[in-house]
């Protein structure tokens, strides 16, 4: 079949699966444009390329699969950067697409031309420029693959906008999938005697590559051995937050219980993650390289496996065949631990109840209550995200946050779990400076019909850097005022319902009212500023 390179880009988006792309256009890439305009795939119009990225990472956490992200060359480019840091730091599978000058003109600084080899090559796992239009099914199965495979991350590919209109007669690529190894025998021989021996071992979960089967796993085997189980940062919806045996999130501010079962266990489980600076504690729960107990790393990654911490013992493999290995192995009739796990289970609980009488934990206290449990909650970064991952009770798949700590996230994720789980309630959590870095895509989730809610904490600060700026030079505040829009008025103006919460206003009627608009809704909930974490106020 002869056909353009743009119609056989698209084609071969089918042939992995791609249901949408999320895009801002650009004339860089017209041909890809008008091939979607007959396909199957859907599109999502981005109002900022930084948006479209971070949508794209989003559905890839949502679907395991690349999000896909289409962008213009030079300045549409570099607004795309902070997803695709998103999908690097957060071990997410993406290709972003971007059009490049034609072939003829490269290296003459052409108009909006750039090198993404070295834009993006500390970032994104593959950066490629498909130079043939026949070479398209071999760079898009190579993209999938990269993307999926070992940790998984961004891949980059430049589309010459001469090189979409080629004609090729070259066929889609057949559909990629990747495997991982099943982890050794005597692996988990070792690691079998090893839990035999041990008195206050633990699971710490976390990193991308779970599907619905090993997080099911993870419960089962957290329930069969009695063994407490904690998440890394912004990976607590792994397991049901009611389980008995979870002991919480390794996050900033962690539980101070947490962190003392942490640093006195003697075998630590981490699955999937690196254990990075934040749920590391800025590297201070281990030591490096010895840890100072025996370490079992499992991490589909191999080259991630002794980069910081020299472990006991290390598994390249994905959690899914990990646990389904360690399914075999029987517990303990009755573990020395299991006290231990249920006073571990009982501190997360305790901590996680919202008891103050501040706005914002009243707002997450009501928000629990009248939320769905299959609810959708998102979040970027910001003190404000404290309450929520604090507070919430997660279950699996319920929740979209950064761990990259990329402010503006929270609405585009949002709209991306609005698009994939169109039945679900989706709920966007937001501070002041946070929204304001995608606040444009209030536009696009009207355009697309999403009934999302949108909660804007805000206080007028920059609070997470205020906070800073209080600990290390008090009395000296530079550059962390803010001065906000009418957040309701201006989400009115998107097509939204708005609605304003005060500190002396009844939490529950302003957010049953958000909740039960037919369409999107946004509540503007002004915070005390001097109530920079639920713990914590700036003049205390």
């Amino acid at each position: 079949m002869d056909r353009s390179g743009g119609q056989l880009l698209v084609a071969a988006l089918a042939a992995q699966g791609v249901t949408r792309v999320f895009c801002v256009p650009g004339e860089s890439y017209l041909d890809v444009l008008d091939a979607l305009h007959d396909s199957p795939v859907k599109v999502t119009v981005a109002r900022h390329e930084g948006g479209a990225a971070m949508m794209a990472e989003a559905w890839g956490k949502l679907t395991g699969r690349p999000g896909v992200a289409l962008v213009t060359r030079g300045p549409g480019a570099s607004n795309a950067a902070a997803g695709l840091h998103v999908a690097q730091q957060d071990s997410t599978p993406m290709v972003l697409f971007i059009g490049q000058v034609a072939r003829n003109m490269r290296g003459r600084d052409a108009f909006q031309e750039i090198d993404y080899a070295r834009m993006y090559g500390g970032i994104a796992k593959w950066v490629a420029e498909i130079d043939s239009a026949a070479r398209i099914p071999e760079m898009v199965a190579r993209a999938w693959a990269t993307a999926m495979a070992g940790r998984p991350g961004p891949v980059v590919l430049a589309l010459p906008q001469d090189m979409l209109v080629e004609r090729t007669i070259a066929p889609p690529p057949p559909r990629i999938e990747v495997g991982s190894p099943a982890p050794a025998p005597a692996d988990i021989d070792r690691l079998a005697g090893a839990l035999a021996g041990a008195s206050r071992p633990m699971i710490i979960a976390g990193g991308s590559r779970w599907d619905d089967r090993a997080i099911a796993r993870l419960a089962e085997l957290a329930a069969r051995w009695r063994i407490p189980v904690a998440t890394t940062f912004r990976r607590q919806s792994l397991i049901d937050n009611a389980h008995p045996a979870y002991a919480g999130e390794l996050t900033l501010g962690p539980n101070p219980a947490l962190v003392r079962l942490v640093r006195a266990a003697d075998l630590v489980i981490l699955l999937g993650d690196r254990m990075s600076e934040v749920p590391s504690q800025g590297y201070s729960l281990f030591g490096i390289p010895d840890p100072g107990c025996r370490l079992v790393h499992v991490h589909p990654g191999p080259e991630e496996i002794g980069r910081v911490y020299a472990p006991w013992l290390g598994i390249a493999t994905a959690p899914g065949p990990f646990l389904d290995a360690l399914a075999a192995i029987n517990p303990p009739a009755d573990p020395p631990w299991a006290q231990l796990t249920e006073a571990a289970h009982a501190a997360y609980l305790d901590w996680s109840t919202p008891r103050g009488a501040d706005l914002m934990s009243r707002v997450i206290a009501h928000l629990n209550a009248a939320l769905p449990e299959d609810a959708i909650l998102t979040n970027g970064a910001g003190n404000y995200a404290i309450w929520v991952q604090r507070f919430r009770r997660w279950r699996p798949g319920t929740h979209l946050g950064p761990t990259s700590g990329s402010m503006g996230y929270g609405l585009p994720a949002a709209i991306a779990a609005g698009l994939h789980h169109p039945g679900r309630a989706v709920v966007c959590l937001a501070g002041d400076g946070c929204l304001q870095m995608t606040i444009q895509e209030l536009a696009t989730a009207a355009q697309e019909g999403l009934p999302l809610r949108v909660i804007v904490a805000d206080n007028r600060l920059y609070g997470t850097i205020r906070a800073h700026q209080a600990r290390d030079y008090p009395g000296r505040v530079t550059a962390t005022r803010l001065v906000n829009p009418d957040f309701a008025a201006l989400a009115r103006a998107c097509g939204f319902a708005g609605f304003t919460l005060r500190a002396g206003d009844a939490v529950g009627p302003v957010l049953d009212a958000a909740l039960a608009s037919p369409g999107p809704a946004l509540v503007h909930v002004l915070t005390d500023p001097a109530q920079i974490t639920p713990d914590r106020r700036l003049d205390d």
